[in-house]
């Protein structure tokens, strides 16, 4: 059986970090992920889709992701049911973060105006992760990436003499 789920949203509102009976770290927290197509009005809607985290991963998103932020949270979806104070039964579908991504700088987050003047908490951007939580390894920039190619090399078949090829050679 396959169960997984990915998805790329913004967060609602700051995720809510707590600590189970054991001292296990679970967030929680909403993401908005924009629909693909619009709505009668030209509008895109947006579904908003509860995700819980456990372990290092809660305690991450918690800690460097607030309201506004956009990420990429990799899991699985996973349906659960509990009795309420009221005695009715209460059936929650959630997805279950296995892994997450940001997906824009700290920098672009902060234009945005998502941080609400806060600076993320007072962290310093230096203290902030550069990594993905994918267990995929960033490209490494140096200095010969940033050299421009260059396409003022030799022309392969020798000139600006055409090509004699029969029409029966051609595979079209």
């Amino acid at each position: 059986m396959i169960n997984n789920v990915v998805l790329a949203g913004r967060l609602t509102k700051d995720a809510e970090l707590r600590y189970t009976g054991s001292g296990r770290a679970v967030a929680t927290f909403t993401l908005a992920v924009n629909r693909q197509f619009t709505n009668a009005q030209g509008q895109r809607e947006a579904d908003f889709i509860n995700v819980v985290a456990w372990g290092k991963t809660a305690e991450t998103i918690s800690q460097y992701t607030r309201k506004g932020s956009l990420i990429g949270v990799t899991g699985r979806i996973q349906t659960r049911n509990y009795e309420n104070q009221q005695g009715q039964r209460v059936y929650v579908t959630e997805v279950v973060a296995d892994n997450f991504t940001f997906l824009e700088s700290r920098g672009s987050n902060e234009q945005r105006g998502f941080d609400n003047g806060n600076n993320f908490g007072g962290m310093q951007q230096q203290n902030a992760p550069q990594a993905n939580y994918t267990n995929q390894t960033p490209p490494v920039q140096t200095a010969a990436s940033n050299q421009q190619p260059n396409f003022a090399r030799d022309d392969m078949f020798g000139g600006d003499s055409p090509i004699d090829i029969p029409d029966d050679d051609l595979p079209f």
